[in-house]
């Protein structure tokens, strides 16, 4: 006859653990400022305070995050969107910079979105693994996606405010809108990381953000988001600030929300100023960034590069060429020179290259051979890549799309400090998602 006491006592233990007690609960936001929280890759006004909110103005499209990571915890947060159809979101679990080619974060995103509903998405709570995350949805959905459809219609349309409680233990998430659980996942990966507000189009606020921490079950590093370094962004501020202004470039290297797009056709007087260079002068540094050639490609044909940064040739002594689909070609320029460039191209020996190096037959054979690409790490023509550049001395490594394809090459005669630039080449080439941080 003990047994429904029994039972009772085992639910109520359960949802205390769950529950944490009101002294546990911490501000996100303290109403004041946004202390706590990081510049992603937005402009320095797109997320301001205002009357104790968090105020997103939609441009760009980006977010901010935690300054530390978090793994298993209760939030509480109200948002509203200003606008009819608005979009933004909470990052939960993500990476402090951005997924190749997107403004935003691997990570789980619990969507804040008004008055947009259809049988794959809706605006009353998803919850959905993005770039890379992965998560089992509480049910399935239609379109077999990893994202949980929300189990009825709660969110209240704009201007109204709505209340989101996410609790996150083990990698199992759960949301609660407006007083009611209707959404989740298991099997989160990454299971802790940061957390991050999005701006996508539209004026979005958020207030009262608190978090209550419960206690860690010590996430292996595969279960783990990537730490912070310090990078900062290069692309946040409007109008290219912190890039040299010159005479002829405007209009032609333009940003369009998170992307940087240059034409080609630069009108500078001087050729070194068609390039687009840093304002500021870096001396050692890590530098991300996306590019892509989005151009239609056309036949060419271009020598063959041996390991040794020789080109091949055949048995008469001729280079042997070999013809590729070509869509145009851009780099990296090291430090202020044009030589120092690591080179975006659809060369058979792949983008990385760091060509005038590789080409000066007044270098050692060591040298030459180390700024050649081990192999060949571009993606298909038309899809994003990513340059992880990191300079230190006079040596070079180069990264493209999470291959190591230049290993501390040395390059010889290179300044100690300088600009970093984006080549021209009278050719179409869009960057994106530009961090640095100095070594």
């Amino acid at each position: 006859m003990y047994r429904p006491l029994v039972a009772a006592i085992a639910v109520w233990v359960a949802l205390a653990r769950l529950a944490p007690a009101d002294e546990n609960w911490q501000p996100l936001f303290n109403g004041k400022d946004l202390t706590g929280w990081v510049n992603v890759n937005v402009a320095p006004d797109t997320f301001t305070v205002r009357d104790e909110m968090i105020v997103s103005t939609g441009q760009p499209t980006g977010t901010i995050r935690t300054e530390r990571m978090y793994e298993n915890f209760v939030m509480e947060l109200e948002w509203r969107h200003m606008k009819a159809g608005g979009n933004a979101g909470v990052f939960i679990w993500g990476d402090p910079l951005t997924a190749v080619g997107t403004p935003f974060s691997r990570g789980i995103e619990v969507q804040v979105l008004d008055g947009r509903n259809s049988d794959v998405y809706t605006s009353h709570g998803d919850v959905f693994s993005i770039h890379g995350a992965s998560m089992k949805p509480d049910r399935p959905h239609p379109k077999g996606a990893q994202r949980c459809l929300p189990s009825e219609h709660r969110a209240k349309p704009s201007p109204e405010w709505n209340h989101y409680r996410i609790t996150c233990r083990d990698g199992v998430i759960k949301l609660a809108v407006n007083g009611k659980e209707v959404s989740g996942g298991s099997e989160c990966k990454p299971r802790k990381g940061y957390i991050c507000l999005e701006s996508e189009g539209s004026e979005c606020h958020f207030r009262n953000l608190k978090i209550a921490e419960l206690p860690s079950t010590n996430p292996s590093p595969e279960e783990t988001a990537q730490e912070a370094k310090g990078f900062v962004p290069l692309l946040a501020a409007p109008n290219l600030a912190g890039w040299k202004q010159v005479a002829g470039n405007a209009g032609h290297w333009v940003v369009k929300d998170w992307q940087l797009k240059y034409d080609g056709k630069s009108e500078a007087a001087q050729p070194r100023d068609k390039h687009l260079w840093t304002a500021k002068d870096y001396g050692d540094f890590e530098l991300v960034v996306d590019w892509r050639l989005p151009n239609k490609p056309v036949k060419k044909s271009y020598p063959v590069v041996l390991a040794s940064g020789e080109d091949k040739v055949d048995a008469e002594g001729r280079p042997v060429l070999l013809e590729v689909d070509d869509a145009g070609n851009s780099g990296i320029l090291l430090r202020g020179s044009e030589t120092a460039q690591v080179n975006i191209c659809c060369y058979p020996v792949g983008s990385g290259e760091i060509t005038e190096y590789r080409k000066n037959n007044d270098l050692t054979a060591a040298v030459r051979a180390a700024v050649t690409p081990k192999e060949r790490a571009d993606a298909p023509l038309g899809q994003w890549n990513r340059f992880i550049v990191k300079m230190q001395g006079d040596r070079v490594s180069v990264d493209l799309n999470g291959k190591r394809i230049i290993e501390n090459a040395q390059l010889p005669g290179i300044s100690k400090r300088g600009p970093i630039g984006l080549q021209h080449h009278n050719e179409v080439v869009e960057f994106g998602n530009i961090f640095v941080r100095e070594l």
